[in-house]
């Protein structure tokens, strides 16, 4: 079969790790795929389309093979899996020579946001407050504190833009804050939102796609506060019902209220600065109008 990159893929990773990085990988991809699943003895059913933003996932028999470039890092996926032992993440069956990961079959047509809003976010609580455990001891997971720094290093060319100025300022200064001082230092998904939980059969819902590091919990949490942020825009009562979604998960997983909205915060702005950089004008909208609310 063959093993077109769905689009979704490709220009994620342009966005995310420039053109010319991506290119040369997505070239290498047919390859790859092919190899890996011959040297694992694999047969491909399909490849997982729209799928995700960082890697190619390919359904064999009983599993699912997953292949990122080594950009993304994942060698740190395999670690926070491998560590997890399918508590409450996809359980992690091997690896293949070419550096893919041999995961858990789940089923990838249905995650959480086929659920209504409120069980959605409910299920979603419950499977996340699963992963937030000691990191292992000789870990090489990165701090919330340097995954930011360099988010915030890129946000900074975006104090004087008219729109988003005065967000960016914000969202930076809430990070300061927010790092000043002790803190948690629990493993973390770090792209924890609701399209990133996919049923399963061992257990009704499992983690999926970990961009891991080491840090507190209200980073992690403050992903999934903004899921369907397009609902939440197009409501009369966006404003306020983002600001009892902050509290009312702060609460269920007794984390502080203003830490939540911090992270939060910035992390709507960081998402948006991207957006703009990426030229995506309208989801850039979307998530400062989000945040303007916090």
């Amino acid at each position: 079969m063959g093993f077109e990159p769905p689009q979704r893929l490709v220009r994620a990773l342009g966005e995310t790790y420039g053109q010319a990085v991506a290119a040369e990988w997505l070239g290498t991809l047919p390859e790859l795929a092919r190899d890996a699943l011959e040297h694992a003895g694999l047969v491909a059913e399909r490849v997982m389309a729209p799928g995700g933003r960082s890697s190619l996932v390919v359904l064999v028999p009983q599993a699912a093979l997953k292949l990122a470039p080594a950009v993304a890092r994942p060698d740190l996926e395999r670690d926070a899996l491998a560590h997890w032992n399918g508590w409450g993440a996809v359980r992690l069956l091997g690896g293949t020579e070419e550096g893919g990961l041999l995961l858990e079959r789940l089923h990838p047509e249905v995650s959480l946001r086929s659920l209504p809003e409120a069980k959605a976010l409910l299920e979603a609580a419950g499977t996340v407050r699963r992963l937030w455990v000691e990191p292992p001891a000789d870990h090489g997971f990165e701090s919330v504190a340097e995954r930011t720094g360099r988010q915030a290093a890129a946000m900074a060319a975006h104090r004087a833009d008219d729109e988003a100025g005065a967000l960016v300022t914000a969202a930076l200064a809430a990070r300061e804050e927010l790092l000043a001082g002790d803190a948690e230092a629990l493993l973390l998904h770090g792209c924890f939102r609701q399209g990133k939980v996919l049923a399963g059969d061992r257990v009704p819902w499992l983690a999926v796609g970990p961009e891991p590091l080491v840090g507190e919990r209200a980073f992690d949490l403050a992903r999934l506060v903004r899921d369907r942020v397009e609902d939440l825009v197009a409501a009369s009562a966006g404003a306020s019902a983002a600001r009892r979604r902050v509290n009312k998960l702060a609460d269920a997983l007794d984390i502080d209220r203003e830490r939540l909205r911090g992270w939060t915060l910035f992390r709507a702005v960081e998402s948006a600065t991207r957006a703009l950089d990426a030229g995506r004008t309208a989801d850039a909208e979307l998530l400062l109008e989000f945040a303007g609310w916090l």
